[in-house]
């Protein structure tokens, strides 16, 4: 018989399971992918932990230019910018 849902609280009981490709490669099953908000292109520390592999979503980490985005005050706007450095020849799109 097969199972297609458990019916306790937490359906994420069941035993999931995943090959290690030739690459090394792991899938994480999808309900764990939901569960924790593993999108693609998301970053994962790996550690080893009393002999388990442990993975978990790495913290996003301020870039250097995010602590300095807009603090610097010019007094006039951007396409004024813009037009300085490209001249009046190059109008800008509307």
């Amino acid at each position: 018989m097969a199972v297609f849902d458990n019916p306790g609280p937490n359906p994420y009981d069941l035993p999931m399971r995943s090959t290690v490709s030739k690459k090394g490669q792991v899938t994480i099953p999808k309900p764990l992918r939901l569960r924790f908000g593993i999108r693609p292109g998301q970053v994962l520390d790996v550690r080893e932990e009393r002999g388990c592999i442990v993975l978990s979503k790495q913290m996003a980490r301020p870039d250097a230019f995010d602590k300095l985005f807009g603090i610097l005050k010019l007094g006039r706007s951007t396409d004024d910018i813009i037009r300085e450095f490209r001249g009046d020849d190059y109008p800008l799109k509307q």
